[in-house]
C-alpha cells in the first residue's frame, strides 16, 4: 500500500512536466500548417508583392508573376531584383576624403572624432558627407517582366490583366499566378534556385504561340536616394548593356553600372529571337510552335561568359529542383508553432504572421551579409546595412534551430574587424568598435545619428552566445572567440570612469537606442546598461571555457557599472534624462527602456519590481504611432518575463499603423518605408520566447495567456537567454 501510495505521489508531481513534455514533442503537421497560410491575391494589388528567392538573392514581383508592370508598384512594395553581390559605387572624386567627414567632439575631458552630417558645413563638405552616405549602393539587378501585345497590336497595361488569381505556394517556395488578356488565359510559374541569384518561369499560354507574349529585360540606373524603388528609365548615357553571345536558345546580356559589371544569361525552351529595343532594354520573342514557354535567367558576378558560347550556370530543372528542395528543408527542420484550436480571435493572424515572417526572414534575411531593414526586395538608406539591427534580422534564426542562418552573417564580422578596429583607434579605445551603418565591407556611413549608438556592439557577443548554445564545443569557441574578446575589449575601454561617483558610466557622447536624445548630454541609458554588463560577462564565461584567466579590466567595469537609473520608482530614459515621462518630446521613438528587461535577461542590475511600473508607465503614456514595428513586440518580450501574457498579446496587436501586418506578410511603416523586416524579425524572437521561455522562467509557452483561450504546439524553438 505504502508503495502504491508513493507512485501516486510521484505521478501527481511528475504529471505537469510529462504534459509539458507531451505537447513539446506533438508532431506538427508542417505542411498543413505553412499551406494555411499561402498568400492568395486576386488584384493588382501594390501593397501585396511577392517574392522568391534564399537569402542571398531575391526577386520580387506583380500579379502577372514577373515584374511587368514595375512603374505601377513602385510606390508601395516595389519589384526588385538584388543579389548580396550587386552592389555600385561611383567613381570616387578625388575632391572627396573621408577625413572631410569627421567632425571634432570633446567627451570625457578628450577630443573624439565621429564621421557625420553638418548641415552647417561648406558645401565642398556637405558633397563629400552625402558620396559616402550613398556609395556604395545596392543595386536593383534588372526588371523581367512579360510584354503581352493585344489584337490590334498595342501593348497591354495594368487595366488589361483580368480574372487574377494569384499563390504563394510557401511549401515550395513557389509563385503560381493565373490571369487572362482579351479573354486569353495565362499562367506563370516562378522559381528561385536554392542558393543561386537565379530564377525560372514557366509560362502557359495560347498568347505565346500567337506572337502576343514576350518577355521584356530593362536595366534601370540607380537613383541614389534613401529609396530605390529600380524604375529610373532615365540616365542612358551613364551605364552600358549590350547583347553578347546568343544563339536560338539563348543569350546572355552584360551590363555595366557605377563601376559593377556582370552578365544576364537567360535560355528557353523551343527558340526564340532576341533584340535591343529602348535604352536597356531587350525583347525576347519565342517562337510560335508551341503554348509553352519556359525561361530560366541566372544573375551572374562573372563577365567570363560574355561574348561567347555559354550554357547558363543553372538550367530550368535545376533551378526548379533546387529551390524546392531548400524550401521544404527549411519547413521541415527548426521551429514550428501551431495555433489551431484556440478561442482567442487573434489567433489565426498570429499564426499568419508567424509562418509568412518566417518565410519572408529567409528569403531577405538569411545571407551571408547582414541585411538592409528592406532586406533583398528594394533600397532603404541606400541599401546598407545597419548593424544595430542585426539582432532584430538574425537571431531568431537561432531560436526558430537554424544558428547557420544567423552564423553565416556572424562570420562577416570577422571579415569587417580591420574596419571597426580602426575606427576605435581613431577614437582613442581599443578592441573593435562596430560602424552602425555600413557597407558590405564595414566602412562606416557618416550619419548625426549612427556614428553615436553604441547598442549594435554587443550583438556578435549575443549571436556568438547562441551559437554556442546550439553547438557547445571547442570548436564554436575556437571559430568566434576573437569577434567576441575584441567586442569586450572595446566595451571596457568606451566605458569612461566617473571619480566623483566611483562607478563606470556609458556617455556622454552616445545616442541610446531611443534615438529622439542628444549625444553631446546623454548618459547611461537602462537598455545599453543591462546589455554591457551582460555582454561583458559572456565574454569572461568565454575566457573561462578556454581555460583562460578573466579579463581583470572587464571584471572592474562590470562591478563598478553604474545603476540603472531611476526616479520616483520608475527607470529613466537615461540618468541624464531626469523628466523622461513628463516631457512629450522624450515620449516617442522606441520605448527601449524596456528592452533592459525584455531583450535581455534577469540581472543583479534589475529590480523587476521597478520595471513593472516603468512598463505601466510606458504602456499608458507612450506615443505608440511615433514607434516603429520592432517596439511592439520588444514590449511583449517584457510583458512576457514580468509575467503578464495578456499584455504580451495585447502588444502584438497593437492598434497602431507602424505594426500593420500586410497581405504578403510584410510590416509595413509608412509611405516612406513600406515594408520593415525587423518587425517580422521581432515577431519570431518575441513568439520563441513565448513558447520555448527564457533563462530562468518555467512551464510550457511562459509567455502565453493561461486563460484558455490559447492552444499553443510547438516543437524545435530554444529557449531563449
Amino acid at each position: 500500500m505504502k508503495k502504491f501510495k508513493l507512485a501516486v505521489t510521484i505521478i501527481f508531481f511528475l504529471s505537469p512536466c510529462l504534459s509539458i513534455a507531451q505537447k513539446q514533442i506533438q508532431k506538427i503537421d508542417r505542411k498543413a500548417l505553412v499551406s494555411r497560410h499561402n498568400v492568395i491575391n486576386t488584384a493588382m494589388d501594390t501593397l501585396s508583392s511577392l517574392s522568391v528567392g534564399n537569402g542571398n538573392f531575391a526577386f520580387t514581383v506583380d500579379a502577372t508573376g514577373m515584374q511587368t508592370f514595375p512603374e505601377y508598384y513602385k510606390k508601395e512594395v516595389p519589384l526588385g531584383t538584388q543579389s548580396v553581390w550587386g552592389w555600385g559605387n561611383l567613381k570616387l572624386s578625388s575632391e572627396y576624403k573621408f577625413s572631410e567627414t569627421l567632425k571634432t567632439y570633446h567627451f570625457n575631458g578628450r577630443d573624439v572624432t565621429y564621421s557625420v552630417q553638418q548641415n552647417n558645413a561648406p558645401q565642398h563638405v556637405k558633397d563629400a558627407v552625402n558620396y559616402f552616405r550613398e556609395n556604395p549602393h545596392r543595386l536593383q539587378l534588372g526588371n523581367l517582366g512579360l510584354l503581352i501585345l493585344k489584337k490590334d497590336g498595342r501593348e497591354i497595361n495594368v487595366n488589361d490583366i483580368k480574372n487574377i488569381h494569384q499563390e504563394l505556394d510557401l511549401w515550395t517556395g513557389t509563385i503560381k499566378s493565373h490571369f487572362t488578356v482579351e479573354g486569353e488565359t495565362v499562367d506563370v510559374v516562378t522559381y528561385a534556385h536554392g542558393t543561386a541569384s537565379a530564377i525560372d518561369v514557366d509560362v502557359t499560354s495560347a498568347l505565346v504561340k500567337q506572337g502576343r507574349l514576350k518577355i521584356r529585360v530593362r536595366f534601370p540606373y540607380p537613383t541614389n536616394q534613401f529609396s530605390d524603388m529600380g524604375t529610373n528609365y532615365n540616365n542612358d548615357d551613364k551605364h552600358t548593356s549590350e547583347i553578347g553571345f546568343t544563339d536560338a536558345l539563348g543569350t546572355n546580356i552584360h551590363h555595366q553600372v557605377d563601376g559593377k559589371g556582370y552578365v544576364v544569361n537567360l535560355s528557353w525552351n523551343g527558340t526564340a529571337k532576341v533584340k535591343q529595343g529602348r535604352a536597356h532594354e531587350y525583347i525576347i520573342s519565342p517562337g510560335n510552335t508551341t503554348n509553352k514557354l519556359v525561361l530560366s535567367c541566372n544573375f551572374r558576378d562573372d563577365l567570363k561568359p560574355f561574348n561567347k558560347k555559354n550554357i547558363p550556370y543553372y538550367g530550368s530543372d535545376v533551378i526548379k529542383s533546387s529551390g524546392i528542395t531548400a524550401w521544404k528543408n527549411y519547413w521541415s527542420t527548426g521551429g514550428a508553432v501551431d495555433l489551431a484550436g484556440s478561442t482567442d480571435p487573434r489567433a489565426n493572424e498570429l499564426e499568419r504572421r508567424i509562418v509568412l515572417s518566417q518565410y519572408l526572414m529567409r528569403v531577405n534575411c538569411s545571407g551571408y551579409e547582414p541585411p538592409q531593414e528592406t532586406g533583398l526586395t528594394y533600397n532603404s538608406w541606400y541599401g546598407r546595412p545597419h548593424l544595430e539591427m542585426v539582432w532584430w534580422h538574425k537571431i531568431h534564426f537561432a531560436l526558430w534551430g537554424h544558428p547557420e542562418l544567423m552564423e553565416n552573417s556572424l562570420d562577416w564580422f570577422k571579415k569587417i574587424e580591420n574596419q571597426g578596429r580602426a575606427i576605435a583607434e581613431r577614437q582613442g579605445y581599443k578592441g573593435v568598435r562596430w560602424p552602425k551603418m555600413t557597407d558590405p565591407d564595414g566602412n562606416e556611413s557618416p550619419s548625426s545619428v549612427g556614428a553615436f549608438l553604441i547598442w549594435q556592439q554587443p550583438h556578435p557577443i549575443y549571436m556568438a552566445e547562441l551559437a554556442y548554445r546550439a553547438h557547445p564545443d571547442q570548436k564554436t569557441l575556437e571559430r568566434y572567440k576573437d569577434i567576441v574578446f575584441s567586442t569586450a575589449e572595446f566595451m571596457a575601454s568606451y566605458a569612461y570612469f566617473d571619480k566623483d561617483k566611483g562607478t563606470y558610466r556609458l556617455g556622454k557622447g552616445l545616442i541610446p537606442s531611443q534615438e529622439v536624445h542628444k549625444a553631446e548630454n546623454t548618459f547611461n541609458p537602462p537598455y545599453e546598461l543591462t546589455y554591457w554588463n551582460w555582454a561583458l560577462g559572456i565574454a569572461q564565461q568565454w575566457r573561462e571555457r578556454l581555460k583562460l584567466p578573466r579579463d581583470k579590466q572587464w571584471d572592474e567595469v562590470i562591478n563598478k557599472l553604474s545603476p540603472l537609473p531611476k526616479k520616483d520608482g520608475v527607470y529613466l530614459e537615461a540618468e541624464s534624462a531626469p523628466d523622461s515621462y513628463t516631457n512629450p518630446k522624450n515620449i516617442t521613438d522606441h520605448p527601449s527602456t524596456l528592452a533592459a528587461y525584455g531583450m535581455m535577461p534577469m540581472s543583479r542590475m534589475m529590480d523587476t519590481a521597478v520595471m513593472h511600473r516603468t512598463f505601466d508607465v510606458i504602456w499608458k503614456g507612450w506615443n505608440w504611432p511615433k514607434t516603429w514595428g520592432w517596439d511592439f513586440p520588444m514590449t511583449a518580450m517584457t510583458a512576457a518575463r514580468l509575467n503578464m501574457p495578456e499584455k504580451a498579446i495585447d502588444a502584438l496587436f497593437m492598434d497602431v499603423k507602424t505594426n500593420t501586418y500586410l497581405p504578403d506578410g510584410h510590416n509595413y511603416q509608412d509611405g516612406r518605408l513600406t515594408i520593415y523586416l525587423p518587425g517580422n524579425g521581432g515577431l519570431l524572437t518575441t513568439i520563441a520566447m513565448m513558447c520555448a521561455g527564457w533563462d530562468g522562467s518555467k512551464g510550457d509557452a511562459p509567455g502565453f495567456p493561461k486563460n484558455g483561450k490559447w492552444k499553443v504546439k510547438w516543437e524545435g524553438l530554444k529557449r531563449m537567454p
